[in-house]
């Protein structure tokens, strides 16, 4: 009998097929089609749903910023869960945020490429809103280069083959659980775990393109750890925290234990993978911890395959969204297998990846990685 972290299966995984041009004269929130919440089983969470329409306006809230915060703002206006907003909305007026803003504003106006597409910058509050967090995974800068970044921590889109340090949590999953199979054509898409309460978060939120780390200390790491406090302060009955490596492990130095699970280990870098990471069981640990609190049938389904071969376009119609670029682009490229003994991680320390020095390692390995031929 399968375990209980695969009884679902992923079928919403089919490619949709959908345009992906987006027509004139349309909001971002109107083309990515972007769903209203749907109702919450508050007993099986643990904690109501955030204040929405019935505690935030947001068309008062959006009425009474200045013109100059409406244009710096407005992607964040048409795209970050109002469920997030309603409690984010003082946060990003601060002096700190607009400047970040404004500096976002000039790359776009140099015409600097930036990593990840602007309707994808928050799509991790649109696919995980926060009255649905189970699980937060900290991660830390977008990957840097096309086709990569879509929002979500370790996730990348097809046909983008995964990334070392992903293809490391797959390994850490199927130690846990010997079912798990990762997606075909050594895929990274992890828009299901987003979906099932899983938040991926980036300590960054963007980047240059092709220039690791170049969006570091502008202010997203102040806005990233207010998303995290956020969390920490509003599911109340409890989440998991997976915190990889000494920089995501401070960014939830300040959870509370007692009302909270906080999993702690290496990074799964091939950098230091080795030191730990393979025999964390943080995946187990992570699900046994939610069966206790919430019950059996609340715990993750990591599986990544779909079980049925069939086409059928998702539910969540913002997933449609990321789905349908990347298989426009799948159509028009083909990427053979390559079986993950081709990505075997060397072995290291349990604390290479704990400083700067590393994680600049880390950045480079990964891009080589991503421009070799395939």
């Amino acid at each position: 009998m399968a375990s209980p972290a695969f009884k679902r299966n992923a079928d919403h995984l089919s490619s949709p097929a959908s345009d992906t041009k987006k027509p004139k004269g349309r909001s971002i929130t109107s083309f990515f089609g972007i769903p209203k919440p749907k109702p919450v089983d508050t007993q099986a969470t643990g904690v109501a749903p955030a204040p929405r329409s019935s505690s935030f306006n947001k068309d008062k809230w959006v009425a009474s910023l200045t013109p100059e915060q409406k244009d710096l703002l407005q992607l964040e206006i048409d795209t970050l869960d109002e469920s997030w907003l309603a409690h984010l909305k003082e946060e990003i007026t601060t002096v700190e945020f607009l400047n970040l803003k404004r500096f976002l504003k000039k790359e776009k106006d140099s015409k600097t490429k930036v990593f990840p597409p602007d309707e994808d910058v928050y799509s991790w509050s649109r696919l995980t809103p926060l009255h649905t967090v189970k699980v937060v995974i900290v991660g830390q800068d977008p990957y840097h280069n096309d086709n990569q970044a879509h929002g979500l921590a370790f996730s990348v889109r097809p046909p983008t083959r995964a990334p070392p340090s992903l293809v490391n949590i797959y390994k850490g999953l199927k130690k846990n659980y010997p079912d798990f199979a990762p997606p075909p054509n050594n895929g990274g898409l992890l828009t299901p775990w987003a979906e099932r309460g899983v938040l991926m978060l980036n300590t960054c939120l963007t980047v240059r393109a092709h220039q690791a780390h170049s969006h570091a200390r502008k202010g997203w790491e102040t806005f990233t750890q207010k998303v995290i406090d956020l969390v920490a302060r509003v599911r109340t009955h409890g989440v998991v925290f997976l915190a990889w490596g000494k920089p995501a492990a401070l960014r939830v130095a300040k959870v509370d234990r007692q009302k909270h699970h906080v999993l702690q280990s290496v990074h799964p870098s091939p950098l230091s993978a080795h030191g730990g990471f393979f025999d964390n069981g943080h995946f187990k640990k992570c699900n046994d911890w939610l069966a206790s609190r919430y019950g059996d049938d609340q715990v993750i389904d990591w599986n990544l395959v779909p079980t049925k071969a069939k086409s059928a376009i998702p539910s969540d119609k913002e997933n449609s969204s990321i789905l349908a670029n990347a298989v426009s682009v799948t159509n028009k490229v083909s990427t053979p297998s390559r079986p993950d003994e081709s990505l075997k991680a060397p072995t290291g320390s349990a604390d290479e990846f704990d400083d700067a020095d590393a994680l600049e390692a880390l950045a480079a390995m990964e891009e080589e990685e991503f421009a070799k031929p395939v």
